[in-house]
């Protein structure tokens, strides 16, 4: 087995939350759908989010002082679909579901039981995706869920090329 292929298999079989985090900056808003996200520190807490270059809502964060992460449960498939499925190149997905405004202009999705907005520190080229640390500035947790996970979201045809 190769080097690549053998990476590949190894994580084709890891199983992560998915999350829809949103961006304000400059007048502009956007949400991606998340799959590469992790606690990354509990002394002093810190979460990072990865975003894709590809997508709007890297671009816009990569002015944002502030994001907001939202856990996407297993019966949330539409949201998933919705802020995974379609590019706000094309599409204003805010428009699709109900937000409210927080800190900074950050677009805080309605029927998400656990979100968490979290001030970004630093910002990490990974490759195709740029790392976002943050700090958790103000959470909202309504209760256990059964996160939507990676294996239950990978056939959602992405907004953006590949």
């Amino acid at each position: 087995m190769s080097q690549g292929a053998g990476f590949h298999a190894f994580v084709a079989e890891l199983e992560y939350s998915m999350y829809v985090v949103t961006a304000a900056a400059h007048g502009e808003r956007d949400g991606c759908l998340v799959g590469f996200a992790t606690q990354a520190s509990i002394h002093p807490p810190r979460f990072l989010v990865c975003l894709s270059v590809k997508n709007r809502t890297f671009r816009i964060a990569a002015d944002a002082r502030m994001l907001a992460v939202h856990l996407v449960a297993a019966d949330q498939r539409d949201l998933a679909e919705l802020f995974g499925g379609e590019t706000a190149d094309e599409v204003d997905k805010l428009t699709r579901w109900p937000w409210r405004e927080g800190p900074d202009g950050v677009p805080i999705l309605a029927d998400v039981e656990n979100v968490f907005l979290g001030r970004v520190l630093d910002r990490f080229d990974f490759g195709d995706h740029v790392g976002h640390l943050l700090e958790p500035m103000a959470a909202r947790h309504e209760g256990d869920v059964d996160p939507l996970g990676f294996k239950q979201a990978r056939d959602i045809e992405a907004g953006h090329p590949a």
